[in-house]
């Protein structure tokens, strides 16, 4: 969908005339009262569930496919589910491969860093093109929990249930230090071109590499990595050298280049800076029990034992600060080994906490008179 009028950034930029791609599962009702928004995280997409008609291959399946879909916890048969890609990605929406009508040329690095609220700002105008007043919820898994927290205080109005999964309030002093690592390989990439690398006709593959694994190395934790690689050596015994001894090393640059061959290194850059500059307690002196305050949705936070990146002493954060506001809250710590990946896999208890959150959505959309639904 394309939008003509201008977006007001955090930053003090605007963006004019960009297009948001976006996904639809399931089928909206009469009194549009069934529509969840999914937000993605830092490397996915719209793409929430199912494969492509005529593709084959993991690749192509939905990033949280095992969660969106007829008959899984958030079910396709009865809920009306949107996928937005947000501004500056790589995968449609506009961002810095985009051209610059200005220009005429990519934007590159000069694309206007986005915040979070910059991200639920244009999915509100997505939302009122496609006529959903009110989100029956609005869900996310890390910086996409990011996301459905800001729609509880920026649009307390329009969404009734906000289910954060693996999120934070604002990152912590060291998961600023990592993303940083993980810029600064790239910004140094003699192939990044002071952002302008299309240009070139090159791409900043060996920063991209480097970043994805510094970053994937915080979304597993020391118990998942141990009992997959442990220590054990590739070639059966050490090779006196620089190149790979161990399975994790093999494992780590497997993913580092698997990333460098489908995302954009611009991207990268906006959407980690994205992750560190969420803090909506700034405003308010730190206190998030008073940025909290005008929220209206319940909630539903989902912590993982193992999440050293966001770990459940962050989600408890922000289940004290919406008790403290008497707000309706449903919170579960999962004790799971797989670190902060784990809101992406698997786990019985974790998809049947889920599935009963949104089995009492559609309860309450079923039972609620239209107008209840409109002021609740």
């Amino acid at each position: 969908m394309h939008f003509s009028a201008p977006l007001q950034l955090r930053s003090g930029a605007s963006l004019a005339d960009y297009t948001l791609v976006y996904e639809t599962y399931g089928t909206l009702n009469a009194d549009r009262s069934n529509a969840v928004l999914v937000c993605h995280a830092l490397n996915a997409s719209h793409h929430v569930a199912g494969m492509y008609a005529g593709e084959g291959g993991a690749k192509n399946v939905g990033w949280w496919d095992n969660m969106v879909g007829p008959g899984k916890p958030v079910d396709t048969d009865r809920f009306f589910v949107i996928g937005v890609n947000n501004l500056g990605s790589c995968f449609g929406s506009t961002g810095p491969m985009h051209i610059n009508a200005a220009t005429g040329k990519p934007y590159g690095a000069a694309f206007p860093v986005v915040t979070v609220e910059d991200w639920v700002n244009a999915q509100a105008r997505l939302a009122d093109a496609l006529g959903i007043e009110q989100f029956a919820a609005v869900m996310g898994g890390s910086l996409g929990g990011m996301q459905a927290m800001a729609w509880s205080i920026m649009y307390p109005q329009r969404i009734r249930h906000s289910v954060v999964i693996a999120a934070t309030p604002k990152l912590s002093a060291q998961n600023i230090a990592f993303n940083d690592v993980a810029r600064q390989a790239i910004l140094t990439d003699p192939d990044y071109h002071g952002g302008d690398y299309y240009a070139h006709g090159v791409v900043p593959k060996n920063g991209l590499r480097v970043a994805r694994m510094v970053g994937h190395i915080t979304y597993l934790s020391n118990a998942d990595m141990a009992e997959k690689f442990g220590r054990e050596l590739r070639n059966g015994d050490y090779q006196f050298g620089y190149g790979i001894d161990f399975e994790i090393e093999s494992y780590l640059r497997y993913q580092g280049e698997k990333f460098s061959e489908y995302f954009d290194a611009n991207t990268y850059l906006l959407i980690t800076k994205a992750l560190d500059y969420f803090d909506p307690a700034r405003a308010f002196n730190g206190n998030l029990t008073k940025a909290l305050a005008n929220t209206r949705a319940g909630f539903l936070l989902v912590s993982f034992s193992t999440d050293w990146r966001f770990a459940p002493a962050c989600s408890r954060e922000i289940v004290q600060a919406l008790v403290n506001n008497k707000r309706k809250v449903t919170y579960a710590e999962i004790d799971a080994p797989h670190g902060h990946d784990a809101f992406l896999l698997e786990d019985r208890r974790y998809v049947n906490v889920v599935r009963s959150y949104y089995n009492n959505i559609w309860n309450e959309i079923n039972v609620a008179a239209p107008e209840e639904k409109v002021q609740a």
